[in-house]
């Protein structure tokens, strides 16, 4: 397997290149994602006080 990988990057070295790195470019959230991120803090932190109430009871 080594030996084909060798063969292919010496016969085709375009193949072998890597592609320049683009970065990547961020999208703007939609304001439907940042009211299901609110939600889904708020749910987070209902769950943090529930354990946090169940653990203090021991």
């Amino acid at each position: 397997m080594l030996r084909a990988t060798i063969a292919v990057a010496t016969l085709f070295p375009a193949l072998a290149q890597a592609e320049a790195f683009t970065r990547p470019i961020p999208q703007p959230q939609s304001a439907t994602a940042e009211w299901w991120f609110l939600g889904a803090s708020i749910a987070f932190l209902v769950a943090l006080l529930a354990v946090h109430l169940l653990v203090r009871r021991r």
